[in-house]
Formats: structure tokens, sequence, C-alpha cells
């Protein structure tokens, strides 16, 4: 299968570094759900079709544009946790992703989009189960 994503690329002294747009959608991700008042991501219809057939996504919901001049455009599709400030919590995500992105990568936040697709009722559930407690003895 080939391999169709964009890399953002730098050349140094000692060889090039080659960042994909994955990661810069996981560091977004993440950051959106670590922010208060998110009560998940939002994937549209076809993101929830390919995680039915399997193909796992860390960073659903998140849109990755590579610019030039060392620039990247994200949106970030988020559930608001129902009784929280929608504007508030999406400010917060904007915040929090450019930080994030800019700390990790050295890229320069053209625009952080915020798309608000719903409120969340529950509590907001882990992204993996890989973290198990330990069972008590």
């Amino acid at each position: 299968m080939a391999d169709h994503k964009e890399y953002w690329v730098t050349a140094g002294d000692q060889g090039t570094i080659k960042i994909s747009e994955d990661v810069v959608a996981s560091i977004a991700a993440f950051a959106a759900t670590e922010t208060e008042g998110v009560g998940g991501l939002f994937a549209g219809l076809t993101t929830e079709i390919a995680s039915f057939l399997g193909k796992k996504t860390q960073s659903k919901g998140v849109k990755v544009q590579i610019g030039e001049r060392n620039t990247v455009s994200v949106d970030i599709s988020i559930l608001v946790q129902f009784g929280k400030s929608v504007g508030e919590v999406a400010l917060a995500v904007q915040q929090a992703a450019k930080t994030s992105i800019e700390s990790m990568t050295g890229l320069k936040t053209a625009a952080v989009n915020v798309i608000v697709g719903g409120v969340s009722f529950e509590p907001p559930q882990p992204q993996t189960e890989d973290f198990l407690a330990p069972a008590e003895s």
C-alpha cells in the first residue's frame, strides 16, 4: 500500500528530519483530550466506519495540513462536556494544541480550528485501554 502522508522535512548537517502529519495530529489530539471540559474527540461517519473495520487511529477528529515555511494548520473536532462553556473550552483547546505542537515539533501553527460536533453527557473515556490498573492481591 502506498504511503500518501505528508511530512515536514528539514535538512541539517547530520541528515534530514521528517515529521509525519500523523505525529502532529496525535499531539493535537492528546492536547485536546487533556483539556478541561472536552468530552472526547468527534469524528465523522467515514472515520467511524474505518474504526469499525479495524483501522485504529489515535487522532480521529483531527485533520492536519502542513504548509510552507514550517507552518501547520489543524482542524480539531471535539465534544464539549455538558454544563461547560463551549467558547471557553474551544479557546482552551486552541491554546493547548498550539503550545503542544510548537514546543514538540518546532513547527509554527498557522491556525487551530476547533469544531464543536456535539455535547458529551458522560465523563470522558480514556483514549486507549493499554494502561490497566494492576490487580490487587
